[in-house]
């Protein structure tokens, strides 16, 4: 039996019953919640390795509960919805998701998504204490980042963009690279998220484009100017 272990949210039974015996059989261990109200007890009770959320369900849908996961936590969150729309896979990755997964889905594929995630979630430990230049404060453990000394709230994923960014400094990262260093597993990954997400976090840490220390190489990719 693993180490890791699965909170599966979703309000049709017959869903829970089908994920949790995949799952089991891999060797994860596995809580259950029918809705987002007992899915945040849960993941307060029993923090889980990954969660696996469904997105329509009554009285607190998938995308509020997401939201409330990220007040509190970057576990890897997984959204198992049953239609899967190009605006609402961007959706859910924009809200803090890791991957999206939509129903009816692949067994082998699934298993494949969950192992892939759990062993990047692993290797992105962070390493480093503390880093500090002129413009930007990182606290690692804490996943604490400052601004010119104001408090800036980033979700998981683009806390992983900036690090990725600070982490090689005055050097162009190509857009294949960050998603390699952000994503790890690109399978389903939309190449325009890379833009997508150099956006959010410009306006996170209330840049303008090309403005401070994140800039566009034109034809290459961004590059980290440390001050």
């Amino acid at each position: 039996m693993s180490d890791e272990s699965i909170l599966i949210v979703d309000d049709e039974e017959d869903i829970r019953i089908l994920l949790s015996e995949l799952l089991r059989r891999a060797g994860y261990r596995v809580y259950e919640a029918s809705n987002g109200q007992e899915a945040l007890r849960q993941l307060f009770a029993s923090p889980p390795s990954l969660v696996m959320l469904d997105v329509a369900m009554p009285e607190m849908d998938g995308w509020t509960t997401l939201s409330r996961i990220r007040e509190v936590s970057d576990v890897p969150v997984v959204m198992v919805p049953a239609r899967g729309e190009e605006l609402e896979r961007v959706r859910g990755l924009r809200s803090g998701a890791d991957d999206y997964v939509t129903k009816p889905f692949g067994r082998q594929e699934l298993l494949a998504r969950v192992e892939a995630l759990l062993r990047r979630t692993k290797s992105r430990e962070p390493v480093r204490e503390h880093y500090a230049d002129s413009f930007l404060e990182i606290d690692y453990p804490n996943r604490a980042v400052k601004v010119k000394g104001e408090d800036v709230k980033l979700t998981p994923l683009e806390f992983r963009l900036l690090t990725a960014f600070v982490d090689n400094p005055n050097q162009v990262l190509s857009r294949d690279q960050l998603l390699e260093l952000v994503w790890g597993d690109r399978r389903g990954v939309l190449g325009e998220q890379v833009k997508i997400y150099v956006g959010y976090l410009r306006k996170k840490l209330g840049l303008a484009e090309d403005e401070g220390p994140i800039q566009t190489v034109r034809g290459f990719g961004y590059r980290y100017s440390k001050s």
